[in-house]
This record gives C-alpha cells, sequence and structure tokens, in this order.
C-alpha cells in the first residue's frame, strides 16, 4: 500500500470448491466489518468473489485472501498457484472484453472499483490485488448552512424534546426516555417488553410492501409515520432509525423521533449539488444494482443475481421471471448453477407437479432435503438452505429472486426481509426491461411471419415449400427441425424433410427419426413435447458406448460411435411437435428440436405456431397445385397424337409448343396417322384461342379426322362433318382452321399429296432450286357456317421437296410494329434447300424465337414433310 501504516493484517486459505467463494466472501466481510470500514464491503466483497472465483472454479487452486487494513483504506490480495497463464501484455488503453464474458471479468471489476489493482507474477503463483481507499471524512465540520434572519428558522418549541427508543430482535421495545413518555404519554413501564408495532401507525402505501419490521431490519432508515399516545390520539412523528449491534453482536435499533413540525431537529441535510450543479438524490435501484446499469435484460438479470448471491454470501442465486398469466415462471438467469441447462425452463407457479411452491410470498426453506421438490430448479445441484421473494409490480406477480448455499439452516427470516427490500428495488425496472424486449421480440416475430408469407407465396412446388419451410425455422426457432407429411386421412405420417444448423449431423437425426414411430397427428392447436427422440438417442449412445467399451470393437466402430453419440447430443434437449392444419385437416407435422438440456423459450413457440399455419396452407395449396398440374398433364398428354408412324420414302417432323405455363396441349393441334395400306392422313390446326376450352375442341377434331378418314370419306367429306360436329357444341363451340390431306409415297420416289386449307395458313413448298411458293388455295374455315363446299387439290412432292405447314402462331410472330408474316417465313424457308425435314423446322423455330426478344403468347406447330433424294453409289 505504498508508504502507508498497515494497521491490522488478516489472511485465510480456501480450497479449490465452489462453497469457498461464498465462505471467502463472509471472510472478507466480517473482517472489514470488524474494523469499522463498512463502506468499502460492498465493493470488497463484489472484487474478492469474482477473483476468488477464478482462483477455485477457473484455474482449479487454492485461493489465498490477504486483508490489509491501513488509516486511508483496505487492500485485498487474491492469489492462486496457476503460474503457467501467460502474462497479459497492456497497453494504454487496457480492452478487457465484455463484461459477460467469464474471463477477465474480475480485472474488469477492479479496473471500474478499485481506486488502484495490479497483478503480480512470481514463480509459484500468481497475485492480484486492489486497495480501496476510504471516503473523505473531514474533520470538524460536516455540513454547514448560511446566516439566516431569525424570522426565517424552523419553528420549535422552547423545549425541544427527542424520543428516544430502543428496540430489540423481536421488534418489542427495550428502553424507553424521558422525552418520550413526554410526547406519547407513556411511562417505560408501560411499553417496554411490547412490539413497537402496537403504537406505530405506519403508512400503507399501495404499490410498497416495505412495513415497519422491514425497515427496523435495515442499517439506516429515515422518515415519518403516526405514533398512538396514550390519550388514543395518533400524532406524526419524525424518525430516525439506525441498527446498531452491542459488544456481545447483538443487533438492535435505535429510533430518535420529534414531533413532525420539529423534523429540522433530526432530518439529514440535502445533498451538496454534484455535476452540473442540479441536487441528486440516491436510487434506490442503482444502490442495488450499481451504476451504470445493463441497458439490456439478460444483463440487468445477471447483475441482479450476482449482487443477490454477494449481498447474501449465497453459493447460488437465481432469478426467474412470470409468464404474462402468471400461471409459470422461466428461468431467466443463475450464477452457481448450471445456467445453460436451465435457461428458459418452466415451472407452475400454483397447482400440478413439481410445482413452485413460494412465488408469490417471501419464504426460507431451512433444508431441501426435508421438503423434495420445493424449489424443482434446484434439483441435484446440492445446495440445501434456500430463500425466494417475489418481484411484483403494482400487487401483479412479476418474477422470483432466490439464492442458496450447500449448508441447511443458513437463513434467517430477517434475510428474508433484506432480500425482500432488494428484490422491491429492481422489481419495476426488471418488468421494464421485460417488456421492451418482448416488444423487440414482438416486432421481430412480425418481420419474421411477413418475410416468411412472402416467400412461402412465392411458390406451388411441394418439395420447394418442404425446405423453405425448414430453412425458415433453423436457426431463427430451433437446432434442428423436421417435416412430417400425411397424404391423406388414412395414411400414416412420413418423414419428408430433415434440416440442423450443421450439415454434418443431418442423416445422423434422419436416420433416428427413421427408426421410431412418428409423432400422433393430433389436429389440437399448440406446440407439445415429444420425448422418443431424446429418448432413442439416449439409448443408442448408450449401446453404442458400450460396445466400443468391449475388448473386441473393431476400430472401425470409432467412427460410427462418434456419429451417434454426435446425435444424441443434437436431439437430446426439449423436442416439440407442432401440427400443421390446412382446411380443417391434419397434413403434417413440424418437429422443432434442441441439443442436451436446452429448452424453448414460451415466444419462440408462439412465433412456431403462427408460422405453421402459415406453412401448412402453403404446403396444402402446394399439393393442390401438384395434383391439379398432374390430372392435367394427363388430360393434356391424352389429346396429343401417339408415336408417329414411320411412312416410307419420306421425311416428317413436327415441332409443338403450347403457350402458358404447365400447358402440353393448347388449340393448335396436330397429327399424322395411316389410313389404309400406303395411304397416310395428316392434318394441322388451330382452334380459335387458348386453355381448355381450346383443348377440348382440339380433342375432338383429332378424334374426328381420325375416325372419319378411316371410314372411307375423301377430305373434303371430313371436314364437312367435323364442321357440324363443332356446330354441334353450341355455345362451347370455337371455330376451327385446318390443313388437312393424305399422301401416297410413290415407287419412283416422289409422294403424291391431297390436301384441303380450310382458312388455314397456306402451305409452302420449296423445290430444289430454292424457290418457295404456295403449295394451295385457300378456303372457308370450319366452325362457323354450317353448308360448306370444299374441294381437295393435289400436290406432287419432287425427291428434295419440302412442304412445310405451320399454325398462325409461327406468321403471326411480332415485334413492336413489325410481324413474321408469310413472305418473312417464306424467305426463312428459301434458306433451307438441302436440309432434312429435321433441319428444315428447327431453323424455322430458331427464326421464330429470335424474331422478338418476348416469349410467344400463341401455340405454334410447325410440320415439315421432305421427299428424301434417292441414294447415289
Amino acid at each position: 500500500m505504498g508508504s502507508a501504516v498497515i494497521t491490522a493484517r488478516a489472511a485465510a486459505t480456501f480450497e479449490p470448491a465452489g462453497r469457498s467463494v461464498a465462505t471467502a466472501r463472509a471472510f472478507v466481510r466480517d473482517t472489514l466489518q470488524g474494523w469499522g470500514y463498512t463502506d468499502l464491503i460492498d465493493d470488497a466483497v463484489v472484487l474478492t468473489s469474482e477473483l476468488v472465483t477464478n482462483a477455485v472454479v477457473h484455474a482449479g487452486t487454492a485461493a489465498d485472501v490477504l486483508c490489509l487494513r491501513a488509516e486511508d483504506g483496505v487492500r485485498v490480495e487474491v492469489a492462486d498457484h496457476y503460474p503457467e497463464r501467460e502474462v497479459p501484455l497492456q497497453s494504454t488503453a487496457v480492452d478487457f472484453g465484455s463484461p459477460d464474458r467469464e474471463s477477465g471479468r474480475g480485472l474488469l471489476l477492479c479496473a471500474a472499483l478499485a481506486a488502484r489493482w495490479g497483478v503480480e507474477y512470481t514463480p509459484t503463483r500468481k497475485h492480484v490485488w486492489f486497495q480501496l481507499d476510504l471516503p473523505d471524512r473531514p474533520v470538524g465540520i460536516r455540513s454547514a448552512g448560511p446566516l439566516l434572519p431569525v424570522e426565517s428558522l424552523p419553528v420549535a418549541d422552547r423545549r425541544v424534546r427527542v424520543a428516544v427508543v430502543q428496540i430489540d430482535t423481536s421488534g418489542a421495545v427495550d428502553s424507553w426516555n424521558e422525552d418520550a413518555s413526554f410526547l406519547f404519554g407513556y411511562a417505560p413501564e408501560q411499553v417496554v417488553g411490547k412490539q413497537l408495532t402496537d403504537f406505530a401507525a405506519w403508512p400503507q402505501t399501495p404499490g410498497t410492501s416495505t412495513g415497519i419490521a422491514a425497515a427496523l431490519q435495515l442499517s439506516r432508515w429515515e422518515g415519518s409515520y403516526g405514533f398512538r399516545c396514550a390519550d388514543g390520539r395518533v400524532v406524526p412523528v419524525y424518525a430516525s432509525h439506525l441498527r446498531v449491534r452491542d459488544t456481545g453482536g447483538s443487533p438492535s435499533t435505535v429510533c430518535l423521533m420529534v414531533r413532525d413540525d420539529e423534523r429540522a431537529v433530526l432530518q439529514s441535510p440535502v445533498r451538496a449539488p454534484v455535476g452540473d450543479g442540479e441536487s441528486r438524490s440516491a436510487d434506490p435501484f442503482e444502490v442495488f444494482i450499481g451504476s451504470p446499469a445493463p441497458d439490456d435484460l439478460d444483463g440487468l438479470l445477471q447483475r441482479t443475481v450476482e449482487r443477490a448471491r454477494d449481498m447474501l454470501d449465497a453459493d447460488a442465486a437465481f432469478l426467474l421471471l412470470a409468464t404474462d398469466d402468471e400461471t409459470e415462471l422461466e428461468v431467466r438467469a443463475t450464477t452457481g448453477l448450471p445456467s445453460a441447462r436451465q435457461r428458459f425452463a418452466r415451472v407452475p407457479v400454483e397447482a400440478g407437479a413439481g410445482r413452485y411452491g413460494s412465488a408469490r410470498m417471501p419464504a426460507v426453506h431451512d433444508d431441501l432435503m426435508a421438503v423434495e421438490g420445493a424449489v424443482p430448479l434446484l434439483g441435484g445441484t446440492g445446495m440445501r438452505s434456500v430463500m425466494t421473494v417475489p418481484l411484483k409490480v403494482e400487487g401483479r406477480l412479476t418474477g422470483s429472486l432466490g439464492v442458496a448455499t450447500e449448508a441447511p439452516g443458513r437463513y434467517t427470516n430477517e434475510e428474508a426481509l433484506r432480500l425482500q427490500f432488494a428484490a422491491d428495488r429492481i422489481a419495476l425496472a426488471v418488468e421494464s426491461a421485460r417488456l421492451g424486449e418482448l416488444e423487440r421480440l414482438r416486432r421481430g416475430s412480425l418481420s419474421f411471419l411477413v418475410e416468411a408469407s412472402d416467400l412461402l407465396a412465392g411458390t406451388l412446388d411441394r418439395d420447394q415449400t418442404l425446405a423453405l419451410m425448414a430453412q425458415m425455422t433453423v436457426p431463427k426457432l430451433a437446432t434442428w427441425c423436421a417435416v412430417y407429411t400425411i397424404a391423406d386421412p388414412s395414411s400414416d405420417p412420413f418423414l419428408s424433410f430433415v434440416l440442423h444448423e450443421d450439415e454434418d449431423l443431418i442423416d445422423g437425426i434422419k436416420a433416428l427419426l427413421s427408426r421410431i414411430d412418428p409423432p400422433d397427428p393430433v389436429p389440437s392447436p399448440g406446440a407439445r413435447l415429444w420425448g422418443a427422440p431424446a429418448k432413442a438417442a439416449h439409448d443408442a449412445a448408450l449401446r453404442t458406448s458400450m460396445r466400443s467399451l468391449s475388448d473386441d470393437a473393431p476400430l472401425s466402430m470409432a467412427n460410427s460411435t462418434r456419429t451417434t453419440l454426435a446425435t444424441a447430443a443434437a436431439v437430446g434437449g426439449e423436442t416439440v411437435v407442432v401440427p400443421l392444419v390446412a382446411r380443417n385437416r391434419v397434413i403434417g407435422m413440424l418437429t422443432l428440436g434442441k441439443p442436451s438440456d436446452d429448452h424453448f423459450r414460451q415466444e419462440i413457440l408462439e412465433l412456431a405456431e403462427d408460422l405453421s399455419r402459415r406453412a401448412a396452407l402453403a404446403l396444402d395449396n402446394a399439393r393442390l397445385y401438384s395434383e391439379r398440374t398432374a390430372i392435367s398433364q394427363a388430360l393434356q398428354r391424352s389429346l396429343l397424337p401417339p408415336s408417329q408412324p414411320v411412312v416410307p420414302n419420306l421425311e416428317i417432323e413436327v415441332i409443338y409448343r403450347a403457350a402458358g405455363e404447365g400447358n402440353e396441349v393448347g388449340g393448335d393441334f396436330y397429327d399424322v396417322f395411316p389410313i389404309r395400306d400406303g395411304v397416310y392422313g395428316f392434318a394441322i390446326g388451330d382452334v380459335c384461342g387458348t386453355g381448355p376450352e381450346a383443348a377440348a375442341v382440339t380433342g375432338l377434331a383429332r378424334h374426328a379426322l381420325r375416325l372419319l378418314a378411316r371410314e372411307g370419306f375423301s377430305g373434303p367429306a371430313v371436314l364437312e362433318r367435323l364442321n357440324a360436329a363443332i356446330l354441334d357444341e353450341g355455345s362451347r363451340s370455337r371455330f376451327l382452321t385446318l390443313l388437312y390431306g393424305e399422301l401416297r409415297p410413290q415407287e419412283d420416289g416422289s409422294a403424291v399429296l391431297k390436301v384441303v386449307c380450310a382458312g388455314h395458313p397456306l402451305p409452302l413448298r420449296l423445290r430444289q432450286d430454292g424457290s418457295v411458293q404456295a403449295a394451295a388455295e385457300p378456303q372457308p374455315l370450319l366452325g362457323v357456317i354450317e353448308d360448306l363446299e370444299l374441294y381437295e387439290e393435289e400436290i406432287t412432292l419432287a425427291p428434295g421437296d419440302v412442304l412445310l405447314c405451320v399454325t398462325d402462331g409461327i406468321t403471326e410472330r411480332r415485334e413492336g410494329t413489325r410481324m413474321l408474316g408469310d413472305d418473312g417465313l417464306a424467305e426463312v424457308l428459301a434458306n433451307c434447300t438441302g436440309l432434312t425435314a429435321g433441319a428444315v423446322a428447327a431453323r424455322v423455330l430458331r427464326a421464330v424465337e429470335r424474331f422478338a426478344a418476348e416469349p410467344a403468347s400463341d401455340d405454334m406447330a410447325i410440320l415439315a414433310m421432305r421427299v428424301p433424294e434417292p441414294q447415289t453409289l
């Protein structure tokens, strides 16, 4: 301590055990209390707690604590026996990291609270020391006011009476002075031995829970209340309470009381201005939490349990927050307990197994072994003596604060009142921070659901919907998830998708879930626990571990063991199932999981329920779309012609493009079919419009053409009868353009065609010399008038000639005001001399597609026929 004279010394060594931290805090507290350094106790205990924790818990060695007293303050040294630790390199601006980190937090607190501190290394140990200076205590004047005129002085009787009453530990009056008898009319023998509460009229202020019994336990209290006199009157008094202890260590409270209008005699002077000159009163919240207070809920709760632990020399402390309906308590902060295992766990407040039996009122449990399950959070932790107090805001339960030690019978009711007073200080701040956190969570949840709805609405593909559902769940809501689907009410749930935030674990989880029965498809809303995965994972890990320990276990089992154990850890926590209900039917289940010993927050489960409703509707829409698409495609395929026949001595190529997504058949159609030996029919047509209505007329036309042609009717007769059939459809009829013909391959290598062009774009003939001309004359279209007079025309295709037949989707291809037209098509065809029928059709389609940048909005069909040239040897 520099040149300061050491006036007292106290030392102790603590074994490397968790309970040593509380013992070290008690040692420092008692030492400083005995030296009279009460102003330094709180900071010294906090710093000692952190440094001893680093030594006995993190370093795993014994801790030596040395307290040195000087006239101007106290120095505390904490030494461990872990010299191998790296010496920290410091610069001018030392950064110890976040206060929420375990490592370095003790040094961070030293820098914040101590006047001086340092780290010293020797070959065998490391010392961390801090020095706390006594606050300035000027000799002589403590406070003084200005000179005032006599008329401005406070008014008092000629003789001021100050009642001095001493109260023992039971709250009874132990001594009563003469001024007390004068003020209240009682002789000493009338009040000594009686409870002060029999005479004090304590104010009942709504929203506060500090009564006179609690006030008498405080080290200092000042304020006003009423006192019942011997004549029955209640006299308002101003009192100053000071808690003291006698030489034997027994505590008592000295109460000084004056008439309320003479309070200036006892009232503490207003604090001197600080900072910018404004007066500032002590904030009870900051007195307990410290300044600056954490600005986030988790930080505030963690600071609260640490201060509660230090204040009562406990081994552990915990804080639970109540749900909105006050039916359950949720673990939010612990110290000295396995917080990662317990975080967000819930226990009921009132009835039910494992209820939290002391949530609504202060309670002291002398020994948890005598009342098993009284505090479910502490089961299996080794804690024996527990004290819990409620957090209340305006009479409503908002949480519970508790401390615990490993020794039984540790706490008294007086200490419970002390903890309750601390809980009252922070209850409103905790509730305000909790509501702020809920608001942030709800805003985030709303944004999440809006984004999820947009993504789910953007697809009608079932597999993509399942993948999106899982990807939105992991890791936002859970560590892993599985989606079960149900095809129909009579089907069993099927495992359709599994996802984990670590892709290496997906196969193991999928294999595990495949071996167990799926969850029951219960339609009731809400998330329900499902313990089967965790149990199956635990059993598999146990069996694998036992096999790996056997003497004859092969080395190849090592990888399998690691996979099984990793899977068990991944699904060993809480697992919940949320039903996927759409249109009043369960179509699947969304399963959410956490790793070992982890729990879900209620807000996350509520968000998962909202997501499940949206995902279920999207999944069902994808199912309906897939079913209807399959039906539509099956019907459309039935309208397409079967496999194209092989016509001797003739090349035939067909290209067909139906407009509209998912359409295989539209208003355009084609067909090539055998009529009789050596005679083949061909057709290409265009029904007015697109879509299902046009496809229905397409089916009618194609089947009618085949049937009538095979009955031996000529081309004009076939089309006249088809025209009558279309008109018979009434309001469902559509007009139809059709090019129909019969072709006969000839022995000389040519082909003879008889064609009828009923309102259809004229067929184009390409000769070997590159000339192109129309091969037929236009005639009336079908489906408009009843009496048609059609005729057929004969065409002879020589070897090397090409006949190109198209629908108007080809010739009417547009780019702005330009249109391909008959002339543009003829120009394209003229450049196809010498090409096969397939190459001609492909070149025409490519030219049409390149003519405009926009996709085609009309059906397109191309039928190219070519007579091949004879092969020369």
